[in-house]
């Protein structure tokens, strides 16, 4: 399994891109603007997308990806979604207003996208790979993933603060071998992490003790031009552990 990391910023600006991820060729986790660094060929070759949330930030290219590559592809993308995102989905973007209804585009027996729901606790195969939505603890209603292959286990929380869940989910497992995880804050905004359910590093660690296993972390979605600080303070609130920062343009190969 190839991952390859377009997009995890917590915001924009030269060069930073929000959250998307490609996992070998045909699978995107999350839409957001790293999605725009796709060639239109590799748009096409992506067959399901697994959102983990509504926000912008995780959406954003969502409905421009569509738009471009609607006469390029044979069969529908597949949106995997929990209902309240692909509700919020239908209501506020693709509601003929902001943009148009693309799962009833080009025509309504062949559309260029079709929405799944996922649930807690279900296992969805794709191919050899297959993947998990865990609940966290976010604003709106949002899950992080784990997905497996043959040869390696990957995590990726999605957008969360302190929880249970997400780390007995991965506890009652054997296996993990990488493992996303934001810190959109530093220790300086601990009141601003609550209020808005993200991280902050003193809050991540605390987590991260939860985690039986010892896989290789990497910290994403910081807010852009607090990175430095945040990834420093992680790696001195979490000890024991490999703590380094995601950037875009990663690959990791399990």
């Amino acid at each position: 399994m190839r991952i390859r990391v377009l997009g995890c910023s917590g915001g924009i600006g030269a060069g930073l891109h929000t959250t998307s991820l490609l996992i070998d060729d045909d699978i995107l986790i999350d839409v957001g603007t790293g999605a725009g660094v796709l060639s239109l060929d590799e748009m096409a070759g992506v067959r399901h997308i697994f959102l983990t949330h509504a926000h912008l930030d995780h959406i954003a290219c969502l409905p421009l990806m569509v738009d471009s590559i609607f006469d390029r592809i044979n069969s529908p993308i597949v949106i995997h979604a929990q209902a309240k995102t692909i509700e919020a989905l239908q209501k506020h973007i693709f509601n003929w207003s902001i943009w148009p209804d693309f799962s009833r585009l080009p025509t309504p027996e062949n559309p260029v996208m079709r929405f799944e729901i996922v649930k807690p606790g279900e296992i969805y195969t794709v191919g050899n790979r297959t993947l998990e939505f865990i609940p966290v603890n976010h604003i709106v209603p949002t899950g992080g993933y784990r997905i497996v292959c043959e040869t390696g286990v990957f995590a990726f929380t999605g957008d969360t603060t302190t929880n249970d869940g997400f780390w007995d989910a991965l506890n009652s497992y054997e296996n993990l071998d990488l493992l996303f995880v934001e810190s959109a804050f530093s220790n300086a905004e601990e009141e601003l992490s609550i209020m808005s359910r993200h991280y902050c590093p003193k809050l991540l660690a605390a987590d991260l003790a939860k985690l039986k296993h010892q896989p290789d972390i990497y910290i994403t979605h910081n807010k852009p031009g607090g990175e430095d600080n945040i990834i420093s303070e992680c790696q001195t609130e979490i000890t024991g552990r490999s703590i380094k920062r995601l950037c875009g343009n990663d690959v990791f190969q399990l």
